[in-house]
Protein backbone atom coordinates (compact mmCIF):
# COMPACT_ATOMS: atom_id res chain seq x y z
CA UNK A 1 0.00 0.00 0.00
CA UNK A 2 2.06 3.58 -1.06
CA UNK A 3 0.46 6.73 0.51
CA UNK A 4 1.03 9.65 -1.45
CA UNK A 5 1.55 13.06 0.64
CA UNK A 6 0.96 16.84 -0.89
CA UNK A 7 3.19 19.48 0.61
CA UNK A 8 2.26 22.81 0.05
CA UNK A 9 4.53 25.90 0.03
CA UNK A 10 4.67 29.78 1.29
CA UNK A 11 3.74 30.05 -2.60
CA UNK A 12 0.91 27.63 -3.37
CA UNK A 13 -0.91 28.38 0.15
CA UNK A 14 -0.70 31.91 -0.90
CA UNK A 15 -2.50 31.16 -3.98
CA UNK A 16 -5.20 29.01 -2.41
CA UNK A 17 -6.07 32.32 0.41
CA UNK A 18 -6.05 34.72 -2.78
CA UNK A 19 -8.73 32.53 -5.10
CA UNK A 20 -10.98 31.82 -1.96
CA UNK A 21 -11.07 35.45 -0.65
CA UNK A 22 -13.73 36.98 -3.02
CA UNK A 23 -16.39 33.90 -2.25
CA UNK A 24 -16.74 34.96 1.54
CA UNK A 25 -16.09 38.44 0.78
CA UNK A 26 -19.24 38.05 -1.27
CA UNK A 27 -21.05 35.88 1.07
CA UNK A 28 -20.38 38.12 4.23
CA UNK A 29 -22.20 41.84 2.33
CA UNK A 30 -25.23 42.63 3.50
CA UNK A 31 -28.19 43.73 1.52
CA UNK A 32 -30.44 47.16 1.45
CA UNK A 33 -33.53 47.95 1.29
CA UNK A 34 -34.83 50.88 -1.33
CA UNK A 35 -37.00 53.22 0.30
CA UNK A 36 -40.62 52.86 0.75
CA UNK A 37 -41.63 55.75 -1.70
CA UNK A 38 -39.45 54.32 -4.22
CA UNK A 39 -41.64 51.27 -4.30
CA UNK A 40 -44.88 52.06 -4.67
CA UNK A 41 -44.06 55.25 -7.28
CA UNK A 42 -44.39 53.56 -10.46
CA UNK A 43 -47.76 51.96 -9.23
CA UNK A 44 -49.12 54.88 -8.13
CA UNK A 45 -47.96 56.36 -11.57
CA UNK A 46 -49.74 53.61 -13.65
CA UNK A 47 -53.02 54.14 -11.44
CA UNK A 48 -53.30 57.71 -12.04
CA UNK A 49 -52.58 57.42 -15.58
CA UNK A 50 -55.54 54.94 -15.91
CA UNK A 51 -57.92 56.95 -13.63
CA UNK A 52 -57.67 60.09 -16.39
CA UNK A 53 -58.21 58.09 -18.88
CA UNK A 54 -60.98 57.03 -17.56
CA UNK A 55 -62.03 60.30 -16.55
CA UNK A 56 -61.53 61.70 -20.50
CA UNK A 57 -63.30 58.64 -21.92
CA UNK A 58 -66.26 59.19 -19.64
CA UNK A 59 -66.18 63.24 -20.40
CA UNK A 60 -65.72 62.47 -24.30
CA UNK A 61 -68.98 61.02 -26.37
CA UNK A 62 -68.52 57.59 -28.14
CA UNK A 63 -68.48 57.17 -31.05
CA UNK A 64 -68.09 58.71 -34.88
CA UNK A 65 -68.59 62.51 -35.04
CA UNK A 66 -69.63 64.82 -37.47
CA UNK A 67 -68.70 68.65 -37.74
CA UNK A 68 -70.93 70.92 -39.65
CA UNK A 69 -71.66 74.66 -39.48
CA UNK A 70 -75.27 75.33 -37.89
CA UNK A 71 -76.06 77.69 -40.82
CA UNK A 72 -76.06 74.46 -42.88
CA UNK A 73 -78.99 72.81 -41.06
CA UNK A 74 -82.69 72.91 -40.02
CA UNK A 75 -83.25 72.48 -36.69
CA UNK A 76 -87.18 72.52 -35.28
CA UNK A 77 -88.53 72.21 -31.99
CA UNK A 78 -91.28 69.13 -30.97
CA UNK A 79 -94.77 70.46 -29.95
CA UNK A 80 -97.94 69.56 -29.39
CA UNK A 81 -101.12 70.54 -31.74
CA UNK A 82 -104.26 69.42 -33.88
CA UNK A 83 -102.31 67.01 -36.50
CA UNK A 84 -105.01 66.61 -39.40
CA UNK A 85 -104.31 63.04 -40.99
CA UNK A 86 -103.92 63.43 -44.99
CA UNK A 87 -101.58 63.30 -48.09
CA UNK A 88 -100.86 65.68 -50.76
CA UNK A 89 -100.91 64.43 -54.10
CA UNK A 90 -100.48 65.71 -57.73
CA UNK A 91 -103.45 64.63 -59.77
CA UNK A 92 -104.42 64.95 -63.36
CA UNK A 93 -107.89 64.63 -65.32
CA UNK A 94 -108.59 61.51 -66.91
CA UNK A 95 -112.04 60.87 -69.20
CA UNK A 96 -114.80 58.74 -67.16
CA UNK A 97 -115.04 55.79 -69.58
CA UNK A 98 -112.28 54.83 -72.41
CA UNK A 99 -112.80 52.44 -75.53
CA UNK A 100 -110.23 50.91 -77.12
CA UNK A 101 -110.58 50.99 -81.38
CA UNK A 102 -109.13 47.33 -81.89
CA UNK A 103 -108.85 45.49 -85.18
CA UNK A 104 -111.14 42.45 -85.62
CA UNK A 105 -109.46 41.32 -88.62
CA UNK A 106 -105.62 41.97 -89.58
CA UNK A 107 -105.09 44.14 -92.51
CA UNK A 108 -103.30 47.44 -94.17
CA UNK A 109 -104.55 50.77 -93.68
CA UNK A 110 -106.30 52.14 -96.74
CA UNK A 111 -107.79 55.35 -95.55
CA UNK A 112 -108.23 57.46 -92.42
CA UNK A 113 -111.55 59.25 -91.81
CA UNK A 114 -110.87 61.37 -89.08
CA UNK A 115 -108.54 63.53 -87.18
CA UNK A 116 -107.00 62.73 -83.51
CA UNK A 117 -108.59 65.05 -81.41
CA UNK A 118 -112.24 64.77 -83.50
CA UNK A 119 -115.77 64.23 -81.88
CA UNK A 120 -117.38 61.07 -83.55
CA UNK A 121 -120.62 59.39 -82.83
CA UNK A 122 -121.55 56.11 -82.33
CA UNK A 123 -121.21 53.88 -85.21
CA UNK A 124 -119.17 56.33 -87.32
CA UNK A 125 -116.28 54.66 -89.39
CA UNK A 126 -113.20 55.98 -88.88
CA UNK A 127 -110.64 53.85 -90.17
CA UNK A 128 -110.73 51.54 -93.54
CA UNK A 129 -108.44 48.64 -93.79
CA UNK A 130 -107.79 46.38 -96.65
CA UNK A 131 -107.34 42.45 -96.94
CA UNK A 132 -107.31 41.10 -99.87
CA UNK A 133 -106.69 37.68 -98.28
CA UNK A 134 -110.15 37.75 -96.30
CA UNK A 135 -111.73 39.01 -98.96
CA UNK A 136 -110.94 35.85 -101.28
CA UNK A 137 -111.79 34.01 -98.26
CA UNK A 138 -115.11 35.43 -97.48
CA UNK A 139 -116.46 34.87 -100.75
CA UNK A 140 -115.26 31.20 -100.80
CA UNK A 141 -117.07 30.47 -97.87
CA UNK A 142 -120.31 32.97 -99.75
CA UNK A 143 -119.92 30.47 -102.34
CA UNK A 144 -120.06 27.37 -100.43
CA UNK A 145 -122.88 28.69 -98.50
CA UNK A 146 -124.77 29.26 -101.78
CA UNK A 147 -123.82 25.85 -103.04
CA UNK A 148 -125.19 24.23 -100.28
CA UNK A 149 -128.49 26.36 -99.95
CA UNK A 150 -128.82 25.65 -103.79
CA UNK A 151 -128.41 21.74 -102.58
CA UNK A 152 -131.12 21.89 -99.90
CA UNK A 153 -133.46 23.31 -102.21
CA UNK A 154 -132.47 20.90 -104.79
CA UNK A 155 -133.48 18.29 -102.29
CA UNK A 156 -136.57 19.78 -100.94
CA UNK A 157 -138.17 19.94 -104.63
CA UNK A 158 -137.77 17.00 -105.65
CA UNK A 159 -139.36 15.78 -101.92
CA UNK A 160 -142.11 17.88 -102.61
CA UNK A 161 -142.73 16.65 -105.98
CA UNK A 162 -142.84 13.47 -104.40
CA UNK A 163 -145.24 14.19 -102.21
CA UNK A 164 -147.47 15.31 -104.43
CA UNK A 165 -146.84 12.80 -106.73
CA UNK A 166 -147.99 10.15 -104.52
CA UNK A 167 -150.69 12.52 -102.70
CA UNK A 168 -152.17 12.48 -106.12
CA UNK A 169 -152.01 8.94 -106.41
CA UNK A 170 -154.01 8.80 -103.48
CA UNK A 171 -156.94 10.38 -104.61
CA UNK A 172 -157.36 8.11 -107.22
CA UNK A 173 -156.60 5.21 -105.72
CA UNK A 174 -159.13 5.89 -102.93
CA UNK A 175 -161.83 5.74 -105.27
CA UNK A 176 -160.41 2.63 -107.11
CA UNK A 177 -160.45 1.36 -103.48
CA UNK A 178 -163.94 2.20 -102.51
CA UNK A 179 -165.06 0.06 -106.02
CA UNK A 180 -163.00 -2.23 -105.09
CA UNK A 181 -160.92 -1.97 -108.42
CA UNK A 182 -157.66 -2.50 -106.68
CA UNK A 183 -156.25 -4.35 -103.45
CA UNK A 184 -155.85 -2.63 -100.34
CA UNK A 185 -152.66 -3.83 -99.36
CA UNK A 186 -151.93 -1.29 -102.93
CA UNK A 187 -153.51 1.99 -101.07
CA UNK A 188 -152.05 1.37 -97.79
CA UNK A 189 -149.01 1.19 -99.20
CA UNK A 190 -149.21 4.59 -100.97
CA UNK A 191 -149.94 5.97 -97.50
CA UNK A 192 -146.89 4.82 -96.25
CA UNK A 193 -144.71 6.20 -98.89
CA UNK A 194 -147.14 9.70 -98.31
CA UNK A 195 -146.06 9.63 -94.54
CA UNK A 196 -142.03 8.70 -94.76
CA UNK A 197 -141.70 11.75 -97.17
CA UNK A 198 -143.78 14.25 -95.64
CA UNK A 199 -140.89 13.03 -92.69
CA UNK A 200 -137.99 13.17 -94.85
CA UNK A 201 -139.17 16.28 -95.79
CA UNK A 202 -139.19 17.89 -92.56
CA UNK A 203 -135.52 16.48 -90.88
CA UNK A 204 -134.37 17.53 -94.31
CA UNK A 205 -135.89 21.33 -93.68
CA UNK A 206 -134.82 21.15 -89.64
CA UNK A 207 -131.25 20.01 -91.09
CA UNK A 208 -131.21 22.77 -93.47
CA UNK A 209 -132.17 25.10 -91.10
CA UNK A 210 -129.12 24.10 -88.60
CA UNK A 211 -126.35 24.36 -90.91
CA UNK A 212 -127.51 28.16 -91.79
CA UNK A 213 -127.30 28.94 -88.69
CA UNK A 214 -124.22 27.54 -87.92
CA UNK A 215 -122.35 29.28 -91.29
CA UNK A 216 -124.36 32.60 -90.28
CA UNK A 217 -122.68 32.88 -87.13
CA UNK A 218 -119.47 31.71 -87.98
CA UNK A 219 -119.67 34.66 -91.45
CA UNK A 220 -121.29 37.38 -89.46
CA UNK A 221 -120.77 37.18 -85.57
CA UNK A 222 -124.58 35.31 -84.70
CA UNK A 223 -126.11 38.78 -85.98
CA UNK A 224 -128.73 37.09 -87.76
CA UNK A 225 -127.73 38.13 -91.87
CA UNK A 226 -127.97 35.30 -94.33
CA UNK A 227 -126.91 34.78 -97.93
CA UNK A 228 -126.33 38.05 -99.71
CA UNK A 229 -125.20 39.92 -96.80
CA UNK A 230 -122.30 37.45 -96.52
CA UNK A 231 -119.97 39.38 -98.85
CA UNK A 232 -120.83 42.32 -97.07
CA UNK A 233 -119.87 41.18 -93.35
CA UNK A 234 -115.90 40.67 -94.49
CA UNK A 235 -116.01 44.22 -96.33
CA UNK A 236 -117.57 45.55 -92.46
CA UNK A 237 -114.86 43.67 -90.68
CA UNK A 238 -112.40 45.82 -91.85
CA UNK A 239 -114.09 49.16 -91.08
CA UNK A 240 -113.82 50.27 -87.92
CA UNK A 241 -116.56 52.27 -86.42
CA UNK A 242 -116.49 54.50 -83.08
CA UNK A 243 -117.72 51.95 -80.03
CA UNK A 244 -119.23 55.12 -78.44
CA UNK A 245 -119.83 59.18 -78.54
CA UNK A 246 -116.59 61.14 -77.24
CA UNK A 247 -113.48 62.38 -78.41
CA UNK A 248 -110.98 60.28 -80.63
CA UNK A 249 -108.00 60.27 -78.97
CA UNK A 250 -103.99 58.46 -79.59
CA UNK A 251 -104.79 57.34 -82.87
CA UNK A 252 -102.26 55.03 -84.30
CA UNK A 253 -103.34 54.86 -88.12
CA UNK A 254 -101.19 55.97 -91.39
CA UNK A 255 -102.56 54.97 -94.69
CA UNK A 256 -100.14 51.78 -95.59
CA UNK A 257 -99.47 50.74 -92.48
CA UNK A 258 -100.48 47.24 -91.66
CA UNK A 259 -101.87 45.61 -88.63
CA UNK A 260 -102.42 42.67 -87.23
CA UNK A 261 -105.82 41.13 -85.88
CA UNK A 262 -105.74 42.28 -82.49
CA UNK A 263 -103.77 45.59 -83.00
CA UNK A 264 -105.07 49.06 -81.07
CA UNK A 265 -105.41 51.73 -83.51
CA UNK A 266 -106.65 54.38 -81.03
CA UNK A 267 -109.66 55.39 -78.18
CA UNK A 268 -112.61 57.01 -77.68
CA UNK A 269 -112.92 59.04 -74.70
CA UNK A 270 -115.71 60.04 -72.81
CA UNK A 271 -116.26 64.02 -74.12
CA UNK A 272 -118.36 65.07 -71.05
CA UNK A 273 -117.47 62.72 -68.25
CA UNK A 274 -114.17 63.23 -66.43
CA UNK A 275 -112.56 61.56 -63.15
CA UNK A 276 -109.50 62.88 -61.48
CA UNK A 277 -106.27 60.32 -61.39
CA UNK A 278 -103.07 60.01 -59.29
CA UNK A 279 -99.84 58.23 -58.67
CA UNK A 280 -99.55 58.07 -54.31
CA UNK A 281 -97.15 56.84 -52.58
CA UNK A 282 -96.68 52.95 -51.66
CA UNK A 283 -96.40 54.05 -48.24
CA UNK A 284 -100.06 54.94 -48.12
CA UNK A 285 -101.32 51.49 -50.00
CA UNK A 286 -102.81 50.40 -47.13
CA UNK A 287 -104.30 53.53 -45.60
CA UNK A 288 -106.19 54.75 -48.72
CA UNK A 289 -109.67 52.86 -49.47
CA UNK A 290 -112.12 53.55 -52.13
CA UNK A 291 -114.96 56.38 -50.43
CA UNK A 292 -112.14 58.63 -48.92
CA UNK A 293 -113.14 62.50 -48.78
CA UNK A 294 -110.84 64.48 -51.44
CA UNK A 295 -110.23 67.98 -51.70
CA UNK A 296 -109.30 69.60 -54.80
CA UNK A 297 -108.77 73.57 -55.98
CA UNK A 298 -109.75 74.66 -59.53
CA UNK A 299 -110.38 77.93 -60.12
CA UNK A 300 -109.86 79.37 -56.86
CA UNK A 301 -112.60 77.50 -55.11
CA UNK A 302 -112.04 74.26 -52.97
CA UNK A 303 -114.12 71.20 -54.40
CA UNK A 304 -114.80 67.48 -53.14
CA UNK A 305 -114.28 64.36 -54.59
CA UNK A 306 -113.83 60.80 -53.29
CA UNK A 307 -111.38 57.99 -54.05
CA UNK A 308 -113.31 55.44 -56.55
CA UNK A 309 -110.65 52.53 -56.97
CA UNK A 310 -107.43 51.68 -56.12
CA UNK A 311 -104.83 49.50 -57.76
CA UNK A 312 -102.60 47.54 -55.62
CA UNK A 313 -99.82 46.81 -58.26
CA UNK A 314 -96.60 49.13 -56.93
CA UNK A 315 -94.58 50.42 -59.87
CA UNK A 316 -91.32 52.85 -59.27
CA UNK A 317 -92.90 53.25 -55.55
CA UNK A 318 -95.96 54.19 -55.99
CA UNK A 319 -99.65 52.55 -56.78
CA UNK A 320 -102.26 54.46 -59.48
CA UNK A 321 -105.80 55.46 -57.44
CA UNK A 322 -109.11 56.83 -59.23
CA UNK A 323 -111.24 59.60 -58.02
CA UNK A 324 -114.73 60.43 -59.00
CA UNK A 325 -116.51 64.34 -58.48
CA UNK A 326 -119.16 64.53 -55.65
CA UNK A 327 -122.03 65.92 -58.40
CA UNK A 328 -120.89 67.27 -61.37
CA UNK A 329 -117.19 68.23 -62.95
CA UNK A 330 -116.22 72.30 -62.86
CA UNK A 331 -116.54 73.36 -66.57
CA UNK A 332 -113.63 74.16 -68.67
CA UNK A 333 -111.63 71.16 -67.45
CA UNK A 334 -110.09 68.92 -69.82
CA UNK A 335 -108.27 65.53 -69.97
CA UNK A 336 -104.77 66.05 -68.73
CA UNK A 337 -105.19 69.17 -66.30
CA UNK A 338 -102.94 68.53 -63.60
CA UNK A 339 -104.62 69.37 -60.31
CA UNK A 340 -103.46 69.11 -56.38
CA UNK A 341 -105.57 66.59 -54.30
CA UNK A 342 -105.48 66.25 -50.50
CA UNK A 343 -106.78 62.54 -49.55
CA UNK A 344 -108.36 62.82 -46.19
CA UNK A 345 -107.16 59.51 -44.27
CA UNK A 346 -108.54 60.14 -41.24
CA UNK A 347 -110.22 62.84 -38.57
CA UNK A 348 -107.58 66.09 -36.54
CA UNK A 349 -105.94 64.87 -33.21
CA UNK A 350 -103.80 66.59 -30.67
CA UNK A 351 -100.63 65.05 -30.30
CA UNK A 352 -97.04 65.82 -30.41
CA UNK A 353 -95.90 66.73 -33.72
CA UNK A 354 -92.60 67.48 -35.28
CA UNK A 355 -92.35 69.71 -38.78
CA UNK A 356 -91.81 66.97 -41.82
CA UNK A 357 -88.41 67.03 -43.43
CA UNK A 358 -86.09 65.11 -45.51
CA UNK A 359 -84.55 63.19 -42.04
CA UNK A 360 -87.70 60.99 -42.08
CA UNK A 361 -86.89 59.47 -45.43
CA UNK A 362 -82.63 59.42 -44.66
CA UNK A 363 -83.38 57.24 -40.87
CA UNK A 364 -86.95 56.49 -42.36
CA UNK A 365 -88.89 57.51 -38.71
CA UNK A 366 -86.55 55.03 -36.73
CA UNK A 367 -83.93 57.89 -35.06
CA UNK A 368 -83.01 60.84 -35.21
CA UNK A 369 -80.33 63.57 -34.34
CA UNK A 370 -81.51 65.40 -30.87
CA UNK A 371 -80.21 68.62 -30.19
CA UNK A 372 -78.23 68.85 -26.90
CA UNK A 373 -79.22 71.23 -24.25
CA UNK A 374 -75.95 73.34 -24.77
CA UNK A 375 -77.18 73.69 -28.36
CA UNK A 376 -73.60 73.03 -29.47
CA UNK A 377 -74.60 69.32 -30.75
CA UNK A 378 -76.85 66.60 -32.11
CA UNK A 379 -77.28 62.88 -31.10
CA UNK A 380 -78.81 60.48 -32.71
CA UNK A 381 -81.43 58.59 -30.53
CA UNK A 382 -83.61 56.00 -31.32
CA UNK A 383 -87.35 57.31 -31.82
CA UNK A 384 -91.33 56.17 -33.00
CA UNK A 385 -92.77 58.45 -35.57
CA UNK A 386 -96.55 57.52 -36.47
CA UNK A 387 -98.33 59.45 -39.37
CA UNK A 388 -97.36 62.07 -41.67
CA UNK A 389 -99.09 64.46 -43.72
CA UNK A 390 -96.62 66.91 -45.52
CA UNK A 391 -96.21 69.40 -42.65
CA UNK A 392 -95.92 67.59 -39.68
CA UNK A 393 -94.76 64.05 -38.33
CA UNK A 394 -96.47 62.29 -35.71
CA UNK A 395 -94.39 61.80 -32.52
CA UNK A 396 -94.89 58.49 -30.64
CA UNK A 397 -92.40 57.66 -28.72
CA UNK A 398 -88.49 58.69 -27.69
CA UNK A 399 -89.16 62.80 -27.76
CA UNK A 400 -90.58 65.21 -25.45
CA UNK A 401 -92.28 68.53 -26.01
CA UNK A 402 -90.10 71.53 -26.68
CA UNK A 403 -86.73 69.15 -27.62
CA UNK A 404 -84.99 70.53 -30.80
CA UNK A 405 -84.14 67.95 -33.62
CA UNK A 406 -82.38 68.42 -37.10
CA UNK A 407 -85.06 67.92 -39.87
CA UNK A 408 -83.03 68.75 -42.72
CA UNK A 409 -80.98 65.78 -44.79
CA UNK A 410 -78.95 63.37 -42.84
CA UNK A 411 -76.87 62.02 -45.90
CA UNK A 412 -73.60 63.51 -45.28
CA UNK A 413 -73.67 62.15 -41.77
CA UNK A 414 -76.07 59.38 -41.58
CA UNK A 415 -73.55 57.26 -40.62
CA UNK A 416 -72.58 59.17 -37.42
CA UNK A 417 -73.41 59.28 -33.63
CA UNK A 418 -72.59 62.52 -32.85
CA UNK A 419 -72.96 66.34 -35.11
CA UNK A 420 -70.92 68.69 -33.53
CA UNK A 421 -72.16 72.40 -35.00
CA UNK A 422 -69.66 74.65 -35.99
CA UNK A 423 -69.98 78.69 -36.12
CA UNK A 424 -70.75 79.65 -40.33
CA UNK A 425 -67.63 81.22 -41.42
CA UNK A 426 -67.61 84.81 -41.81
CA UNK A 427 -65.90 86.12 -45.31
CA UNK A 428 -63.01 88.35 -44.91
Amino acid sequence: MTFRFAFFGPRDRLQHLAASEPMRAGMDRAIQRRPWWKRIFLPLLFAALAAGAGLWLLATPRGSVYRVPVNQLTIAAVKPGPFEDFIAVRGSVAPLITSYLTTEQGGTVKQVLVEDGAMVHKGQPLILLSNPALQLQVAAQQLAFEQTRFKYEHDLLDIDHEISRIKNNLERDKRLLDGQAIAPSVYHQEENDYAYNIKLRAALVASRDVEQKVRTTQLLGGNGESGGAIASAGVDALTIRAPMDGQLGALDAEVGQAKPQGAVLGQVNSADRFKLTAQVDEFYLGRVNAGQQTLYDFGGTSHEARVAKVYPQVSNGTFKADFYFNGTAPANIHVGQAMDLKIELGGASNVLMLPNGPFYQDSGGNWVFVVAPDGYSAIKRTVRLGRRNPQFVEVVDGLSANEKVIVSGYEAFQKMDRVEFEKPSTGS
